[in-house]
């Protein structure tokens, strides 16, 4: 093959060639350069930055947005427990200002009726056990004496 090269008049002078342009072109670790190496190497481009920061706030506003949604349930529902909490904390200050002739037990349930002169009255007796004569102008609501000596309410009558 160096004959024919010869005989074309394709000689390579090797004083001309400059080896430290030379070793510019070759890597110490192929494995780090942007491109192929190699004539059969994986092919390499370039990436779409702007694509890819898209993605990412794309996927970081979904999951901020899920977040928010998680958060804002749990305050709602914390507002409804505040809400019950103080509704207990009135209805406990009403019955403990109304008229008992007993002392009420925890875990048991009791029924808060309103009298005609407008003073309220804590009673055993449900309004369906008083018979045809009712002592009382209204009945408020069944009631249980919780362990935190505050009263849960299990039925309300509506205002009127």
């Amino acid at each position: 093959m160096s004959e024919k090269m010869e005989r074309k008049g394709n000689k390579i002078d090797v004083d001309r060639i400059d080896l430290e342009k030379e070793r510019e072109k070759v890597s110490d670790m192929p494995g780090l350069i942007a491109f192929p190496h190699t004539v059969g190497g994986a092919v390499i481009r370039p990436e779409d930055t702007g694509k890819i920061k898209g993605r990412s706030l794309a996927a970081m506003r979904e999951q901020t947005s899920r977040q928010m949604k998680q958060l804002y349930k749990q305050a709602q529902l914390l507002a409804e427990q505040a809400q019950e909490i103080q509704k207990r904390a009135e209805v406990s200050e009403r019955i403990y200002t109304s008229h008992m002739n007993f002392e009420p037990l925890i875990g048991h349930t009791y029924y808060l009726y309103e009298r005609k002169d407008g003073t309220d009255l804590l009673s055993m007796v449900a309004p369906d056990e008083w018979g045809r004569s009712q002592p009382f102008s209204r009945f408020l609501a069944r009631v249980k004496l919780l362990s935190d000596h505050t009263w849960e309410v299990s039925e309300e009558q509506e205002e009127q």
